[in-house]
């Protein structure tokens, strides 16, 4: 799900860190043709903590930094394949689940990290869970925000009419450019276009693509759709309905939560907006649920997106308090 979040209300700046710029930054080739921009903030024997973004196809950005305390911290993001500055830009050939759970593991392996936090929001939430339950002796700690778990039914909830109910205004929009005919099955109609021969005709549905998206992600929304850049939306729009149209690559609906076990040991904090239209906090309850380790924290007045006053302050509680009990690498 869309994290475009550089264009911050000055109600939050002050509570971030202070902006910082990487320390390092490379274009690790990681096979099948796909290059990530990946890059190292704040201090290099810190507790190392890797950034998971949203989408897919969405991208880190400098916000993203300004989570964690850079003196305490080993700040890693990157770009997932496709998106960002990683090449080539809004391919979704070799592009699954699978490749950017074993990419995250190449950037671990990389920098001689034994095991680090992880920390994700909306489908980086849904990569640190499938990264953890892959690799979970490689996991310390876990701080994930707007719970997304990949099911069918959190699909049919935002593009089957679900969330339709609460922005008839937004919906008709994104619903505007598909046929009558066509609209009762979104992700393929719009999957038509996105990918057809029309450059014209998938520029348009790709803006159209990611503004229902940003239109839903804060609790103070007025409704209205701005898609962002094409060169953005491109990406986005492309790569997120090749995953959706595919299930996320999961062997099964409910793979994530069958998983739940293989992480029982890891400590977490999920932090959801109650008035989450894009991932309804349903789905982090009943993800807590099955976690013993794991509190979930139901921020009120708030939303989906990560910048958000509430959900920031949340965040930054959260990555202090586990940060406290870990030591840097």
């Amino acid at each position: 799900m869309p994290e475009q979040v550089d264009n911050l209300s000055t109600l939050i700046r002050p509570k971030l860190f202070a902006a910082l710029s990487p320390y390092m930054s490379t274009q690790l080739r990681v096979g099948d043709g796909h290059t990530l921009y990946v890059e190292c903030c704040g201090n290099p024997d810190g507790i190392p903590v890797i950034v998971l973004h949203g989408g897919p196809g969405g991208g880190c950005t400098p916000f993203m930094r300004r989570y964690f305390d850079p003196a305490r911290f080993r700040i890693i993001l990157f770009d997932q394949r496709g998106c960002g500055r990683s090449t080539p830009h809004a391919s979704i050939e070799n592009n699954t689940s699978q490749h950017l759970v074993a990419d995250i593991e190449r950037i671990r392996a990389h920098f001689g990290i034994e095991s680090w936090m992880l920390f994700g929001g909306s489908w980086g939430a849904t990569l640190a869970l499938l990264y953890a339950q892959a690799h979970p002796m490689r996991v310390r700690a876990m701080v994930l925000r707007g719970v997304f778990t990949m099911t069918r039914a959190e699909l049919d909830w935002f593009y089957g009419g679900g969330a339709a109910r609460f922005w008839p205004d937004a919906w008709d929009a994104f619903c505007a450019p598909i046929p009558q005919d066509e609209r009762g099955d979104m992700i393929a109609a719009y999957r038509k276009r996105l990918f057809g021969a029309d450059e014209a005709a998938a520029s348009r549905a790709a803006l159209a693509w990611t503004g229902w998206e940003n239109a839903l992600a804060f609790a103070s929304s007025d409704g209205k759709s701005h898609g962002g850049s094409a060169h953005y939306a491109g990406a986005f729009a492309r790569i997120e309905n090749h995953y959706f149209h595919h299930g996320g690559f999961l062997r099964s609906d409910d793979q994530i939560m069958q998983d739940m076990p293989r992480i029982a040991h890891i400590p977490a904090i999920v932090v959801q907006g109650r008035y989450d239209m894009i991932c309804p906090p349903v789905t982090a309850a009943r993800l807590v649920a099955a976690w013993p380790r794991a509190e979930l924290q139901l921020v009120g007045m708030s939303g989906h997106a990560m910048s958000e006053p509430k959900i920031t302050e949340a965040l930054l509680a959260a990555v202090t308090r586990l940060g406290a009990g870990l030591n840097g690498q």
